[in-house]
């Protein structure tokens, strides 16, 4: 999950958000994440052959999935420098010839100056969290970094404010003697979402830590996200029917 730090809105991320997520995103969200990006981008990372960008890296599950799927090198785009750390850290136990396969840049990817660099790009859980104006920024980076003809996969945000505070709990997960879990609250805040998250860690009965850190995240419909992405030179990719996913692509002709 990549969204702006509670606080007024900004054009990127921070680049020392997730202090507190970090340390909790691997151990209670990681598994499930990493099965869900296999069934929504495998196939096609499967078919890249030029690279595969993956912009809001994160802890790595699209990465990995991607060096696992494919024979290409991999562009690892996450400017949080919490995430970063885990991400390198993961990186650091593949094999020497998986790990030379992938680049991480530490930047927002307006800033990484990719060109033409990949045939697949995935921008997964990462939208939702961006303002309208790092949005505007986003889209030309990725038109320029994508090989003409190459596909853009994104999980699309929510396309409206929920009516009502929205709770999901964690599933709690075992490491030694203690538990850690976590709980997430989206609510509608003005024209935007608060995601608070709140973590503990428990040992027998006893809380031993409690933190919270909280998010921004921005709806919008798929309608206007197609035309956004429309109007800095995407098409919907044909024959793409999964609803989970927008797909668009840069196409080769224009």
């Amino acid at each position: 999950m990549h969204p702006v730090i509670t606080g007024a809105p900004v054009s990127r991320p921070d680049p020392d958000s997730y202090a507190v997520t970090a340390e909790f995103y691997d151990i209670l969200q990681a598994d499930r994440d990493a099965a869900r990006v296999h069934d929504l981008y495998g196939r096609h990372v499967a078919r890249a052959r030029l690279g595969v960008l993956d912009i809001g890296a994160g802890t790595g599950r699209v990465t990995l999935m991607s060096l696992a799927e494919s024979a290409v090198g991999v562009h690892a785009v996450e400017p949080a420098r919490a995430m970063r750390t885990s991400l390198l850290t993961r990186l650091a136990t593949l094999p020497a010839r998986q790990r030379e396969r992938v680049t991480v840049h530490p930047y927002a990817l307006d800033e990484a100056a990719l060109y033409a660099a990949a045939d697949v790009a995935v921008c997964h859980n990462t939208v939702a969290c961006l303002s309208p104006a790092a949005r505007d920024a986003l889209w030309p980076a990725i038109h320029a970094a994508l090989a003409p003809g190459g596909t853009l996969l994104l999980e699309p945000p929510p396309a409206l404010l929920p009516p009502r505070d929205v709770v999901r709990r964690l599933p709690e997960q075992r490491v030694g003697a203690h538990v850690y879990g976590g709980r997430m609250t989206m609510s509608a805040a003005g024209y935007r979402i608060r995601t608070r998250v709140d973590y503990w860690v428990r040992g027998g009965r006893h809380v031993l830590r409690e933190h919270t850190e909280s998010f921004w995240m921005w709806p919008t419909s798929r309608t206007r996200l197609i035309d956004d992405l429309a109007r800095h030179g995407f098409a919907p990719l044909p024959g793409h029917g999964d609803p989970r996913v927008l797909a668009v692509t840069r196409p080769a002709h224009r």
